[in-house]
């Protein structure tokens, strides 16, 4: 599928998952462990640097490797068969060492947790360009007066700001969240065969604090083969975060349609165009942030369904992640890096956000003009008043403010000048400035 990579996973991480990154993850297990149990007297010194050499992914064929883990069940069992060859062709004392002591998912996990360490360092990046941008587009539309809409249908004037600090309120608790939740998801495996370490005698533990050390991961109070709910919390985090870009992405989507044409595409050469029609200019980015909003979901599922696994080694449901996690982080990462340069050149245009509020003559008013009037009428009075003359103002097509001028009991109670205030929509918006300046001075603490 690699021929729509840089529609759908546009984004570095996507190097962190290549064949190469996933033998080199499993690579960099070994020689720590070499090292580390070298440190502890379990091996000789001696054996420590012709394994480290032998450690590079080009020296060996990802090919081979695939081929034979159909047979082995996995991507361990050959890779260090050909690791312990490689070894023994320039020591043969130091091949004796190579994966002492350790089993098959330790190898895996880890390498697996060495990846998902370089994507989210790309990850981070992206979240803090994205953030930028919301910021940026949020403090310039502040006070940029457009129509909410609930059900889809128009409901009370609010900001463009408003509507981006939402987005950039969730983006920012999210990274709040993968501050939290990575010393969990970047920790060591390491337990043996059956997560006691018995084969390092009284040595365990002390190899397993040298090689967390070593790898720069987390190390765990004790092997987690068989509970997987730090690769849960992965999923669900990319899950979410995905989630809310897809919420992002649709009600950008939504507002570019050409009926209602508040928002726009950057617009570039070749961009959004149809093979047919030459006006055309399709919401490009929108489309592949949302299909990896559809696709994530049934990539969380798997994983959390994997999480019931037979205890001391899973069967089956360890195997499930190892493409489901990778998937997510590249389709999340993707569209992470797309939303970032979608908000960077989004076209905004305030004049039709105007147009389209004043479409309903005023209509979009009317809790406003009730508020007031309740005062006065009381609320339910006030409601039913202003309800009959939105009939009236709907069966005619006059205006709300001209129909509302005229009935004398409103009249009684608000002036010409009052009413004109209270039908301006940039006059009821609310608290949304102050809800927008508490946003960007979480994003200025940041800083």
């Amino acid at each position: 599928m690699e021929l729509l990579d840089s529609l759908l996973r546009p984004t570095a991480s996507r190097a962190c998952f290549s064949a190469s990154a996933t033998l080199q993850g499993m690579l960099d297990f070994e020689a720590a462990l070499a090292e580390a149990q070298a440190d502890s007297g379990v091996i000789p010194i001696e054996a420590v640097d012709p394994i480290r050499q032998a450690c590079r992914a080009e020296r060996f064929d990802p090919s081979q490797i695939a081929a034979e883990a159909a047979r082995a069940g996995n991507l361990a069992i050959p890779l260090i068969k050909h690791l312990t060859a490689a070894v023994k062709s320039q020591n043969p004392d130091a091949a004796r060492f190579v994966h002492w002591g350790a089993t098959s998912q330790d190898v895996i996990d880890t390498g697996l947790v060495l990846q998902l360490k370089g994507a989210l360092r790309l990850i981070e990046a992206d979240l803090d360009r994205l953030i930028a941008a919301l910021a940026s587009q949020a403090a310039s539309h502040r006070d940029t007066v457009m129509i909410g809409r609930t059900w889809l249908q128009h409901a009370l004037p609010l900001t463009f700001g408003l509507k981006l600090a939402g987005s950039l309120d969730a983006v920012l608790r999210q990274r709040a969240q993968l501050q939290a939740l990575k010393p969990e998801m970047l920790s060591l495996q390491f337990g043996g065969a059956a997560g006691t370490l018995a084969s390092l005698r009284d040595k365990g533990p002390q190899v397993a604090c040298r090689l967390a050390a070593n790898l720069g991961l987390a190390e765990p109070d004790l092997p987690w083969h068989s509970q997987r709910d730090r690769i849960a919390g992965a999923a669900a985090f990319f899950g979410t975060l995905t989630g809310t870009l897809g919420k992002l992405a649709r009600d950008i989507s939504l507002m570019a349609q050409t009926e209602v044409a508040e928002l726009a595409e950057a617009a570039d050469e070749g961009r959004g165009g149809s093979s047919t029609m030459p006006h055309k200019r399709n919401p490009v980015a929108c489309a592949a942030i949302l299909c990896a909003a559809q696709r994530t979901p049934q990539l969380v599922a798997t994983i959390m369904a994997a999480m019931i696994q037979e205890h001391e080694r899973g069967l089956g449901g360890w195997h499930a992640e190892w493409e489901a996690l990778p998937e997510l982080v590249l389709l999340c990462g993707g569209a992470l890096a797309t939303s970032a340069g979608l908000i960077e050149g989004l076209e905004v245009f305030p004049d039709r956000m105007r147009g389209n509020l004043e479409l309903t003559h005023g209509l979009v008013m009317a809790e406003a003009v009730t508020m007031a009037l309740g005062e006065t009428l009381g609320r339910l009075e006030a409601h039913k008043l202003v309800e009959k003359k939105c009939r009236e103002a709907v069966a005619t097509g006059a205006d709300l403010q001209q129909i509302l001028a005229g009935d004398e009991r409103i009249a009684a109670i608000l002036s010409p000048e009052a009413l004109a205030r209270l039908m301006a929509p940039e006059n009821y918006t609310g608290a949304a400035a102050i809800f927008v300046d508490r946003v960007l001075e979480r994003v200025r603490r940041l800083v």
